[in-house]
């Protein structure tokens, strides 16, 4: 996988918009390879083949994106995960459900909006899966501290896990509904993980959700049934998938999707009774 492969996807479609006071922005760090039927168990071949299905590439791999958002709100900065980090492992060295994965672009990508890490002064977390938390856990054996000054948050559940990865950073703890950013407020969403959560931006009379690892392909709003192999709780998984799916399709509704190849800011609308994914133009 050539970093070109696992970005050219999303080069036509919005990277950055307004809502109310909050200027929203994705910003990329890396990508990863997924296998379709071994990270999907569910699907087959055909899937993959039909109409407006997430393309493959040469290796017959999804080429997945690896990102975070940037929340801007006056002279503060919320930043929703924090990528891989320094780090590329080649195909044969990972797992049988992903090929190549890498990251690394994150700090430039920050300064091409003229922010560095030390400007973000909270970090909040869907999960603590290391394409997540890469910059603000393990950015790289040579790599700085990139977030000095940032309160890292994420569920109780999901730190009970994971809080000792956190070394010497303040943390704590962000309960279901709470707004712990202007206009951010987290919404439990277990499956992936048991502490799992989305997040909620609110503002302008429209609203953002950023699910974090719901949804790891477009493919999945329409089939919100298929299991992930990645998924800790498989059952709540596809209930959450279906509650999201509820959820994303409300007019007033936008969303990021941290994974999709096919435009990472978007909205659901139903065609044909279906539910699919609709990426913002740029």
């Amino acid at each position: 996988m050539t970093h070109h492969d696992a970005l050219s996807t999303t080069d036509s479609h919005a990277r950055t918009i307004r809502l109310g006071e909050h200027t929203i922005t994705v910003l990329t760090d890396g990508g990863v390879q997924l296998h379709p039927l071994h990270w999907f168990p569910d699907s087959v071949w055909d899937d993959w083949s039909a109409p407006g299905a997430s393309p493959l590439d040469g290796t017959g791999h999804i080429p997945a994106p690896i990102t975070a958002l940037l929340v801007e709100h006056r002279d503060r900065s919320l930043l929703i995960d924090s990528g891989y980090g320094a780090h590329s492992v080649a195909a044969e060295d990972t797992i049988a459900t992903i090929g190549g994965l890498y990251g690394g672009q994150l700090p430039a990508e920050l300064a091409r909006h003229g922010r560095e890490g030390a400007d973000v002064d909270t970090v909040a977390f869907t999960h603590l899966h290391d394409d997540h938390v890469g910059w603000a856990f393990g950015a790289g054996p040579d790599a700085p501290r990139l977030f000095s000054r940032a309160t890292f948050v994420a569920s109780a559940a999901e730190w009970a896990t994971g809080e000792h990865r956190a070394g010497e950073a303040v943390t704590r703890a962000v309960d279901p509904g709470e707004e712990f950013f202007p206009g951010v407020r987290a919404w439990a969403t277990p499956g992936h993980t048991n502490g799992h959560t989305a997040y909620v931006i609110s503002a302008g009379g429209r609203r953002l959700i950023a699910f974090g690892d719901v949804f790891h392909v477009p493919d999945q709003i329409a089939r919100p049934g298929w299991t992930c192999a990645m998924d800790a709780l498989p059952e709540q998984a596809v209930r959450t998938r279906h509650a999201m799916v509820a959820e994303l399709i409300r007019p007033d509704t936008l969303a990021f999707a941290t994974h999709f190849p096919a435009g990472p800011l978007g909205q659901v609308r139903a065609r044909g009774g279906i539910p699919r994914w609709t990426a913002l133009d740029a």
